[in-house]
């Protein structure tokens, strides 16, 4: 049975050059499904976030077999080929092991358009070395994401040592002040290095998107 309340925005690349991409969260398996057949009968693919395996698991079997689904960030591409390479590069760095889903879907978003990433992990301020160990690698490369929670002092000292856009993702990791992500948002919102592009708590997919528009990128190849 499909959900006839489910449309589709597959004029959306033609409009601004990103697709829709499905945000799976409160949806249920019908729905997906719903989805993913007019995907499929359009003959195109697709971008999912906010997959968990269970819900994975209650989609149709014909779907799921062209679901390529990444269970720490919670992604899948449906009936997808990777495009051409498109000769950017993007640092997804995270402050730490908790930040991780986060920063993936970042990677997993900007893979899907033909981006390669480097993905840098633990690398939060409590143990700077870490992050100066690698800060020319990173200077680098066009465009920082850069995933922290807690404090998320993070961003606003890489904002300090590389010349590229950095996009600051506050998360919700953390406890007591740190209220869900809140306090990482506002400081991240406050910081004193200039320039640095913030979006919602926990948003990866937001940020590649950033990322995407910063590069001129399109799916195809095609400068947006």
């Amino acid at each position: 049975m499909t959900d006839p309340h489910v449309k589709l925005d597959l004029e959306r690349h033609a409009r601004i050059g990103l697709e829709e991409a499905v945000l799976c969260q409160g949806k249920s398996a019908t729905q997906i499904d719903t989805v993913l057949d007019r995907v499929a009968s359009a003959k195109a693919s697709i971008l999912l976030t906010r997959l968990p395996a269970e819900r994975l698991e209650a989609l149709s079997p014909h779907h799921r077999a062209k679901l390529d689904h990444d269970a720490l960030s919670r992604t899948a591409y449906y009936d997808w080929t990777r495009p051409a390479d498109q000769g950017h590069a993007v640092a997804v760095l995270s402050a730490g092991t908790s930040d991780a889903p986060v920063a993936r879907e970042a990677a997993r978003t900007l893979r899907y358009y033909g981006i390669e990433t480097q993905e840098i992990g633990d690398v939060g301020v409590a143990g700077l070395w870490r992050l100066m160990a690698r800060v020319e690698e990173i200077r680098a490369l066009p465009v920082v994401i850069v995933v922290a929670g807690m404090d998320a002092a993070l961003p606003s000292v890489v904002g300090g040592l590389v010349p590229g856009l950095v996009v600051a993702v506050p998360t919700s990791t953390g406890y007591g002040v740190a209220e869900g992500g809140q306090t990482a948002l506002h400081a991240s919102l406050a910081s004193c290095a200039p320039g640095i592009a913030v979006v919602n708590i926990d948003n990866g997919y937001g940020a590649a998107c950033v990322a995407l528009r910063a590069l001129g990128i399109r799916r195809g190849g095609t400068a947006i």
